[in-house]
């Protein structure tokens, strides 16, 4: 699993996070506080509080190529 923290600043960052997540096949979840939702859902996206960082979560042992293509979102 990895671990890293993004912040999606404007409804366009959420929608295209959302869309190079769908990209991979394996699971990615963000957790804000006590809530964690599946990556892939913008609607579960917008649940959160995007105005903090949100924690990534990453269900595979290599996820350096979808790192590398989240850069921007990174903190």
């Amino acid at each position: 699993m990895s671990r890293f923290t993004i912040l999606l600043k404007s409804i366009n960052d959420v929608k295209e996070f959302v869309r190079i997540v769908n990209e991979f096949s394996y699971d990615v979840d963000l957790s804000s506080g006590r809530y964690i939702v599946d990556a892939k859902s913008i609607m579960g996206i917008f649940s959160l509080d995007l105005a903090k960082p949100i924690l990534v979560d990453v269900h595979d042992s290599d996820a350096l190529d979808l790192k590398a293509r989240l850069t921007e979102f990174m903190v």
